[in-house]
């Protein structure tokens, strides 16, 4: 009986340390075209799973300059956090990874780069978006078609508001290698937007088999973040917990 005990107290011991050490910071990094906001109902839904979550507003200047603003969030973390990145997110994700502050990796229909790659390189020539250059180097995505390129799952008049309220991003962005591959060496779990008329879903499965990431695919268009926040939110939640990989 007491040897019995002493098993079922070990047990319980090493299932509240599992539970101490579990990564409860969470950083989100929003992509091209778009600032925080859209993290809105993710934020929620994980605050109230007792996550605390922070967010990286990018400037969209360059990619230095977003891998700096996400480094700047992830030093005012407490412990390890949870690094997540949708779209061109993903490409800031990689690069600052591998900050000594991250625990893991979560690409959100997001560009998966390796070291020396770009954005554009990813892309290459046939899938590029419909963007509209401004006289001081920056990129704006054709309102006319942000809606159903990019949301088109959700309501059409949230889907024209992004478009209105689009952030343009500096056009050398995507054309910036990134230097370190942090899914290389990180806990990393991609979420597929299998709708997903921006990055082709068969391509987000190819860069997340490379990672060996945990997958979840999820019906929804490119702002899968924000038309299906429980099911982003979740999976988020799976891989701070360390899901098996």
């Amino acid at each position: 009986m007491a040897a019995a005990a002493a098993l079922l107290l070990a047990g319980t011991d090493s299932g509240e340390a599992q539970e101490r050490s579990a990564v409860r910071n969470v950083v989100l990094v929003h992509g091209a075209w778009a600032d925080g906001s859209g993290w809105q109902d993710v934020h929620r839904l994980l605050r109230a799973r007792g996550y605390a979550v922070s967010i990286v507003q990018n400037p969209l200047s360059s990619l230095a300059d977003d891998v700096a603003a996400t480094r700047r969030v992830l030093a005012r973390q407490n412990g390890p956090a949870l690094l997540v990145g949708h779209s061109y997110g993903g490409v800031v994700i990689t690069e600052a990874g591998s900050d000594d502050k991250v625990a893991g990796l979560v690409f959100v229909a997001a560009f998966m780069p390796d070291a020396g790659d770009s954005v554009l390189g990813l892309i290459g020539n046939g899938s590029q978006p419909p963007v509209q250059p401004s006289s001081d180097g920056n990129l704006f995505f054709d309102p006319a078609i942000f809606p159903q390129a990019f949301a088109h799952d959700l309501p059409a008049e949230r889907g024209a508001f992004l478009a209105d309220a689009q952030v343009p991003v500096a056009a050398a962005t995507f054309a910036a290698p990134v230097n370190h591959a942090a899914w290389r060496f990180r806990p990393t779990a991609y979420v597929v937007a299998t709708e997903d008329r921006i990055i082709p879903p068969a391509a987000q499965r190819q860069w997340a088999a490379r990672a060996n990431a945990t997958v979840t695919e999820v019906r929804g268009s490119h702002a899968i973040y924000m038309s299906q926040p429980e099911a982003v939110a979740g999976a988020i939640d799976r891989a701070a917990r360390g899901a098996p990989r």
